[in-house]
Order: C-alpha cells, then structure tokens, then sequence
C-alpha cells in the first residue's frame, strides 16, 4: 500500500507553499437601509442563551482573553516543503496517459478518464475521475479521492505492475491527525450536527415572524417552497440563516455556514458570515445536490441568497461559490465540468465584475457568459426584490470570450461602466493610510508598483503594513520574502496587525493569531537568490489556486543570481521588469517591486533617476513609490513617502509617515485638520451661529486685518524729506 501526502500538501509541493495557509476573509455586506425593523428583530422575537465557540465568530457576544493560556506546541512533517525541478503541462499528461493505453476526454478544465478507485463490476464507473490541466491534480467523483498529479502516476504504476483491476479509495494515506486536530474535527462536527438539528425550517414559524426574518435579510420575495428546496433554516438563539452544505456520494452534511445581522454605529445593517468548518478546511457547492446530471447550464452566483433568487426566478440550476469573488478552489472544477454553458453572475459591482473574467480563465472561456454589472442589472436578489426580469437578463449575458475589440461599440458599456463607478474603479482603498488614497486613488489590479528607498530606511517594514491594509479588506496577498525569513516578517506583521507587542502580552496571542490566520494571505518559502523561472512558476500556480491579487517581491535584486555572472547586470534585469511586467497584465494581478536606489549622498533625497538600472523600471511601472529618510534628522518627520508616477491619473506628491516603533507600524491617527475642525463645530454649537456666518465673520476679518497691513507697507510710508515738507 502506498504512504502518500494528502492533496492539499501535494498542492504546497506543486509551487505555492503557504505557511500561513488561511480561509477566505469574512466580508460584512453593509446595506443603507433603516434599523428599525432591526430593532424589533433584536428586541421582541428571540431571547434563548446559546454558548458555543462560533458565536464569538458571528459578533454576537465580546469575547476576549483575559487568563493565562497553557499552550501546546507540536513539530509536524507538514511544515516541510520542496519546490518540483519543472511543473506539470497538459502536454505531458496526456503522453502519459497515452503511453500507459488510458482512454481520456478532453474537457474544459480537466481531463476526464476511468476512475481507478471504483470496481468496474458496480456499474458505477463512467470517466468520473477528473484530472486538473493545469496543476495535474485528480479527484474522483465517486468516491471522493484526490491527489496529485505524482499520487496518480504511482497508483497507475501499481494496478499495472500487479495487475489490477482497481485500487481501495483508502490507498492514499495521509499524515496521522494529532490529538489537537482530531479533537478540533470532532468538536466542528459537533457543533454543525448541534446547528443544524436546532434549527428550525421558515414553514415552521409563524407568519409574522418568518415576514420579519425575510426583511430583516431583504430576501421578502423568497418563498418558503424556495428555502425548503434548498434546506435553508433559521437558527433561533443567535437569528441566523443556516445554508447548509452537502457533499459525498450519499450528500450527507459536510458543513453549514450561516449568516447573522448586527446594527453598526451609523445605524445600518451590516452582514456577517461564518463556515463551519472553516472554508480553508472545506469546500463545495452550495446547491449542488439539486443539480441534474443531464443539466445543459447552471448559473453560478457568488452568495446563497442569490442562488435562491435566481434558482425561484429562473427555474435554471444554479449554485454558490464557497469563498465568494475571492476564489474559485480548483477542486470545485470537475462539479462543473459537465455543463456546456457557465453564466457568471457574481453581483452588481467592479469586484464581482472582475472576479468574473479571472474565474472564466478556470472555466474554459468559450463555454462562460458574465452578466456586466450596472443598475439595470444589479446582484440577482436586488434584481428580484426589484421585479426585474431575471430569465432576460441571464439570456442577454456576454460571451466571455472575443476574438478582437474593432469598435467602440464593444467598449462602450465598459467605458460608461468606469464613468458612474469611478471610486470602484480606483481600486482597493487604504484604511491606514488615507493620504495614499489621496494620490494613487486606489490599488488596482494587473498594474506593476516599484518600490524603493534608502538602506535600513524600512521599506520592507512599510510594504508589509500597506500589503497588511489591503489584505485585512479581501485582497489575497501572496508575499516573496528573499531577504528575511518568513516566520522574521509574519511576526513583523501580526504585530502590525494587533498594533502592539505582543512578546509583551503573551495571553493575548492566540486570540490575536486567530484573527490574522483569517487573512487570505501567503507566504514564498524562497530565501536568498532564485532564478526568475522559478519564482514566476510559483507565481502563475499561486494566481490559479489562491486567485492571488498582490504580488510582493522583496525584493529584485535577489533574482538576479550567480547564472546570469557573464551577462549585462542591466539587460537581466530589464528582462526581469519586463516579466513581471507581462505577469501583471496577463494574471490581472497586481505586483509591487522592491528595488534597492543607488547609492547616494546622506543629504539628498532620493529620485525616480535613483532606481538601480531606472529606465526599464520607471518605464515599466505604473506607480513609482520612493520612501525618503533624512539620515541626518532625529526628530520627527524623519521619513516621508513620495509618488512620483502615476499612471492612472497623474496626481503625484509627498506625504509624512511617523514610524511608531511599539507597533512597528508608519501609520498615525488623524489629527491636525480634523481636531481643529471639530472645534470650529463645537464653537459653533456653542454661540448658535451656523458655519455659513462664521466663515463670513473670520473672511471680514481677515481682509481688515489684511487692509491695516497694506497702509503700513513700506510705499505708504513717507520719507523724512517729504515729511520736512509737510511741517508747516
């Protein structure tokens, strides 16, 4: 029997290796409509207490530690990774296949053949073992086995070296579960069998009851028929929605994810969801079950109560991405293999937009269709609670694929797209740093950002906050460490991240590594110089598997090994801009490069021209940052961040940063502007004097005092000759 690696490990050995493998980030979907109704949701319906560990998850209870925490620490096998000589092609599967004698079909993301863990005599074997084209993964639809593409080879090496028929679904042995894991599987299981069994379904509540639920989660047109086809209950102690999740030959439950309400403090409804287990650890189709298996299409939207919406509106299959616009697992390719038609309908906004063309590059382009965003056709629910046509406005989707643009009239709806949601446009804004915001408007992806500055000055420390910023928003960051180590600069991080030292406050670190473990953020294991190839390789499988959005290299320097000893230094790094340059466009991912300046006097500031090699640089790139120090200042004000280019819209300038050194982070509160202003409203309020007559009273003031300068100025002012004339 063969010892082999699971297929999630075997994923880390294909390329990306995540030593901070997390889940998808848990989004709050903030919606403008009066709490009221909220109110009385929260007052009047449901008063049982209901402990467990998940509700702290959900915001439903504050929780924090406050007690000494005796922690556990284990050595696994699993943190060991090594990176393949060459990545698998479909070219070389297929000779594979071919010179073993295995009949194969040629689908859309997957090469479909016999499984080999199914006996023949069952009936039950039709090319139900998928094999992915791109990273030579397998899964097996029946009986839920998968690995990797070097699993497979040996599987077949096997049944043909005994002479085989099939082989056991238990051949593939992963690694012992340590006490640790398998008390946290039983306690997950526990606690999805405990939900879903007090649940209640919405055909057992009361009228009113049920009316409130469905408008406290805008879903009134949603029919109790609608939410019992799909299993949909409500969880009375803590008001959820329960979506629960099966997979498996028999469909059991797998997991259940479910969806609270809260009041924020601007008085609007903000959504939080949880997975249990968590989606790092779990994946599937929300919907899938009611799917036929001769179903032509399916609709593939991007939240439960979408798929219940269109699902209603429609009568077409459709079902719900695990992780939402972030992700697209490759193992949940094969479930949608056998549809010749994909429409892509992932809400009403930019994101969902974009998310859609990068999904459709999985899907197989030809056979995708996206419905364009915009208010005629927003997100399907919207869409639903509006009266809208949901049948025309999937059948009125776009091709996902064209063979050229040669007019405008193509380009048209995208241009006015980019004209009414010109803030979405600009990209993820900065939370910590506003000023950025100021300048670059936004981070957007498939644009090339080069970074540099002084030795020592903190570049990496400032380009993991700003990384940290995007990715506490949702943006999947995959970090390339080359100079420090990586457990050095997650630490570096999750101080940022707590903004304190938590060497100092060691009770608090497991509940601070908890929440940074939500973060989609990965992690290179590469350290000192790598070839280009290779870390491009690496790149391009992080991008297919993770849906990365940032790239971070820290930095160029590095790649320019001991190979390239005989060659121009500029022309190799040249060729290296112009990679990642293409790598940007093409993956629609947004990579920042860190590049070392030349070396320059102490009492200069740094310039574009200072780049090391800065004409393909500065060239290349869509933004120039440059952090400055003033080497020989002690005081505040030390260091400063300038833009220097900017591509998106031109706007360029110079801001402060004021390095805190306990949290290790550059970004301040905001003062200044903002102080004095609500001291100009406090005086206000206090005199009763509304802003429109205080600015005019502070304009009157400011031109008499600027009349009594001007009769005091040197030309008014006689001279002693002029002044002996005057004197009778």
């Amino acid at each position: 029997m063969l010892t082999r690696q699971p297929l999630w490990r075997s994923l880390l050995l294909k390329g990306t290796t995540c030593l901070l493998q997390v889940g998808a980030p848990k989004f709050l979907h903030q919606r403008h409509f009066s709490s009221k109704s909220f109110k009385l949701f929260d007052q009047g319906v449901f008063h049982r207490t209901f402990k467990a560990p998940w509700i702290q998850r959900l915001g439903c209870t504050s929780f924090f530690l406050s007690h000494n925490v005796i922690r556990n620490y284990k050595k696994s096998t699993k943190s060991t990774v090594e990176f393949p000589s060459s990545p698998i092609t479909v070219t070389d599967i297929k000779q594979y296949l071919r010179s073993k004698e295995i009949p194969f079909h040629d689908g859309y993301s997957c090469l479909h053949i016999t499984s080999i863990f199914v006996d023949s005599s069952t009936g039950k074997n039709n090319f139900s073992l998928f094999i992915d084209k791109t990273t030579g993964q397998f899964l097996c639809k029946d009986t839920l086995v998968e690995g990797s593409w070097e699993d497979l080879q040996d599987c077949l090496e096997v049944i043909q070296k005994d002479d085989q028929d099939f082989l056991s679904p238990h051949v593939l042995l992963g690694y012992p579960e340590s006490v640790e894991e398998q008390e946290e599987r039983e306690r997950d299981l526990r606690e999805v069998q405990e939900i879903w069994s007090s649940s209640v379904s919405f055909a057992d509540l009361l009228e009113d009851e049920a009316q409130l639920i469905k408008t406290m989660f805008q879903m009134t047109k949603i029919s109790n028929a609608t939410l019992k086809k799909f299993g949909v209950r409500l969880f009375k102690p803590t008001k959820s929605l329960v979506f629960p999740w099966f997979g498996g030959p028999h469909s059991s439950l797998k997991g259940i994810k479910l969806l609270s309400a809260q009041t924020t403090d601007t008085d609007e409804v903000a959504y939080n969801e949880v997975t249990i287990p968590r989606c790092s650890s779990y994946l599937s189709l929300f919907g899938l079950p009611l799917v036929n298996l001769l179903d032509p299409e399916v609709v593939l939207t991007s939240r439960e109560l979408d798929t219940l919406a269109v699902s209603q509106a429609t009568g077409l299959p459709s079902v719900t991405l695990p992780r939402g616009v972030s992700c697209l697992p490759p193992l949940l390719l094969p479930y949608l293999e056998q549809f010749k038609r994909v429409t892509l309908w992932l809400g009403g906004d930019i994101r969902s937009w974009e998310a859609s063309k990068i999904f459709s590059r999985k899907l197989s382009l030809r056979r995708c269709a996206l419905v364009r965003p915009g208010e005629l056709q927003p997100c399907p629910l919207e869409a639903l609670s509006q009266g809208k046509n949901l049948t025309r406005i999937v059948r009125s989707s776009i091709p996902a694929a064209h063979k050229s643009i040669v007019s405008f009239k193509q380009l048209r709806e995208d241009v006015y797209g980019e004209l009414v949601n010109t803030d979405q446009v600009a990209g993820v804004k900065w939370a910590r740093f506003p000023e950025l915001n100021r300048l670059l408007k936004g981070h957007r992806k498939g644009e090339l950002t080069v970074f540099t500055g002084p030795t020592g000055s903190g570049k990496t420390t400032f380009i993991s906050e700003l990384a940290l910023d995007l990715c506490i928003q949702g943006v999947n960051t995959l970090w390339g460490s080359f100079e420090i180590n990586n457990v050095r600069l997650a630490k570096i991080m999750l101080t940022q991240f707590a903004m304190q030292r938590l060497e100092e406050r060691l009770e608090q670190y497991d509940f601070w590594a908890d929440k940074f473990e939500e973060l989609p953020l990965y992690f290179m294991t590469f350290h000192g110089q790598q070839s280009i190839k290779t870390v491009l390789d690496t790149m391009q499988h992080a991008v297919y598997l993770y849906d990365i959005n940032h790239v971070v290299i820290d930095n160029l320097q590095f790649m320019m090994g001991q190979e390239h000893l005989s060659v121009d230094k500029f022309a190799v790094q040249d060729h290296i801009i112009g990679v990642f340059r293409k790598f940007a466009t093409n993956s629609c991912c947004h990579v920042t490069l860190i590049i070392h300046p030349r070396k320059e006097e102490d009492d200069r500031e740094l310039q574009t021209a200072s780049i090391f090699g800065s004409a393909k640089a500065s060239q290349e790139a869509d933004n120039v940052l440059i952090l400055q120090e003033k080497k020989l200042v002690t005081c505040p004000g030390r260091r400063s961040l300038q833009v220097t280019k900017n591509r998106f819209d031109g706007d360029v300038g110079i801001f402060p940063l004021d390095f805190i050194k306990s949290s290790l982070t550059f970004s301040t509160p905001l003062k200044g502007k903002h102080k004095l202003r609500k001291v100009l409203v406090k005086a206000e309020a206090e005199e009763g004097v509304t802003g429109d007559v205080v600015r005019k009273d502070v304009g009157k003031k400011q031109k008499a005092e600027k009349t009594a300068k001007t009769a005091k100025t040197p030309q008014s002012v006689k001279s002693p000759a002029k002044e002996n004339e005057t004197i009778p």
